[in-house]
């Protein structure tokens, strides 16, 4: 392997959603460095940042529908038993919410946590609030899409958080997703939540990192109950 091959390989792709903003970040660069010099450096390692935001790596995705993916890089902050979104249209019976926090400094895009179809996906305007709160599942303005899978129906809900102003969602109701495979992003920090039918066992505990598309956060037709977990 050659030093072109070794650069090329440790480079991790920039998402197209992410170009535009690089260029004006550079520009405004270029202009505050024509004012003042420092203000150019100043302006080139938010430029940089940004381009590390959209950043877009390759994942390892198991193959198997009876484990359920973390939807994105991030801290697991929150495991428990919750009454779904209305909108979602999945009942009042509580179900097994995991929620995944990305911070600004964490890869945003959003990976499906399972094989399936989509069956419905619902915007809700909201609020802005911490989406490390738990009421920002209510409250925030968020994005809802329904996996059917063979394990039942599966929600996956992109919230936005303090700073996020964005949330984009590219697949479409009846359209088929792949486990791993890429749905979303959300600009600038925010939250995802999957929402499990019974059958399904925690993997994860609150504070753990998971990577999109490769963490397994929840398994079905184990016999096993929830993973405990214990820092060290």
């Amino acid at each position: 392997m050659n030093l072109f091959d070794t650069i090329r390989n440790t480079l991790v792709p920039i998402h197209k959603e992410g170009y535009v903003f690089v260029a004006i970040f550079f520009v405004v660069s270029l202009i505050l460095g024509w004012i003042a010099e420092p203000l150019f450096w100043i302006g080139l390692v938010v430029t940089l940042w940004c381009a590390y935001f959209f950043r877009d790596p390759e994942r390892v995705v198991p193959q198997d529908d009876d484990l359920v993916l973390s939807p994105a890089d991030g801290r697991v902050s929150s495991v428990q038993m919750v009454v779904p979104p209305a909108e979602l249209n999945l009942g009042t019976e509580p179900m097994l919410r995991i929620s995944v926090f990305m911070n600004v400094f964490d890869c945003h895009i959003n990976r499906s946590p399972v094989r399936g179809q989509v069956t419905e996906i619902q915007y809700r305007a909201g609020q802005f609030i911490n989406a490390e709160l738990d009421k920002a599942s209510e409250d925030n303005e968020r994005n809802s899409m329904v996996i059917e899978t063979r394990h039942g129906r599966i929600g996956v809900v992109q919230i936005a958080g303090l700073v996020a102003r964005r949330i984009i969602c590219w697949v479409k109701p009846t359209e088929p997703v792949n486990a791993g495979e890429r749905f979303g992003l959300i600009r600038f920090g925010s939250r995802l939540d999957v929402l499990l039918p019974p059958g399904a066992q925690p993997r994860v505990s609150v504070g753990q990192r998971t990577y999109g598309g490769e963490t397994v956060i929840a398994e079905f037709g184990s016999t096993k109950g929830p993973t405990i977990s214990r820092r060290s």
